[in-house]
């Protein structure tokens, strides 16, 4: 039996939409069950993104192998199990929604999802949404967030669906790619791809199958193509992120301002917690580095000790 190749654009649990993209034209699948116990580690072991091999079998198909992935968006749920989820493969671009208020940002838990986009080489851009629900009384705010993360970094998107701010700049930006969009619940990640693309509509979905109908839906990942190009990966609310695959020594090469001051530090390696002459201590002082970005990594390394 022949195998054909494509990508996987929805996960429901046990079944799964499949289209060989750049063409859009889906079809159910299930996973053979030898694949499924080759990655007992993971909760999915396979995500949306994941090039699969298949094989035809009445009017489905049938997932027969996964194959390698150029990179991944893993989490651990920190109030969980050991075991570990991947969000989404082959990723082009990471957008981190997050909102000042309405919910309030928690600056640890982008932090976390900044370090594994670093960590499996993923590109990651912060979208500051709803900015239109608070500029003025927050400019301060905005202004301050944006001098951390754009301090270590990172670029710093601000965007409101009300007045339109920057949908433009990210439509663009998403061209040609697979993008993944991805934040805590409520920080309007859903309007924002609605905004990308009107003819979409991420809460209800415009990929159907009679085989998904009544599968809960919120815990869908699924992927949509827009109409200016390029692709968008929808994916659940998250409310915990752990680290993945990570060791404590290693963590703080991956926030980019303090390794790039960490080459001055009097000893190799240094944790950047007690050591004398430390470049990264010393560059918080001085207020180079972020004290909430530094307090986050101090939170990663007190992590990594439960898990062990």
């Amino acid at each position: 039996m022949n195998e054909l190749e494509a990508t996987v654009v929805k996960n429901a649990g046990s079944h799964y939409l499949l289209s060989a993209l750049p063409s859009w034209e889906v079809f159910p699948a299930v996973l053979r069950g030898k694949v499924r116990l080759k990655a007992s580690e993971i909760t999915n072991p396979v995500a949306v993104g994941d090039r699969v091999r298949y094989v035809q079998e009445g009017d489905g198909a049938v997932i027969t192998e996964i194959l390698p992935r150029r990179n991944y968006v893993i989490r651990r749920s920190t109030n969980l199990s050991r075991q570990a989820h991947i969000i989404a493969a082959n990723v082009d671009m990471a957008w981190l929604i997050v909102s000042l208020y309405f919910p309030e940002v928690k600056l640890p838990f982008l932090d976390r999802i900044l370090v594994t986009c670093g960590v499996y080489g993923i590109p990651a851009t912060i979208v500051l949404s709803k900015t239109d629900l608070y500029r003025e009384p927050a400019q301060e705010e905005i202004d301050r967030f944006r001098s951390i993360y754009e301090g270590a970094g990172y670029r710093v998107v601000e965007t409101s669906v009300e007045t339109g701010e920057g949908i433009a700049d990210i439509r663009e930006a998403c061209k040609g790619g697979v993008n993944l969009f991805s934040g805590e619940s409520g920080v309007g990640k859903s309007s924002l791809i609605k905004a990308l693309d009107p003819g979409l509509d991420p809460k209800i979905g415009t990929i159907s199958a009679a085989h998904l109908q009544g599968k809960h839906t919120t815990s869908l990942y699924e992927m949509y193509p827009l109409a200016s190009g390029g692709y968008v990966i929808d994916s659940p609310g998250l409310r915990g992120f752990g680290l993945v695959d990570l060791e404590k020594e290693e963590i703080a090469k991956y926030f980019p301002e303090m390794l790039h001051a960490s080459a001055d530090c009097r000893f190799t390696p240094c944790t950047h917690t007690h050591e004398p002459g430390c470049a990264v201590k010393a560059a918080v002082d001085a207020g180079v580095i972020a004290p909430e970005r530094y307090n986050s990594y101090l939170g990663m390394l007190e992590e990594d000790k439960k898990f062990r």
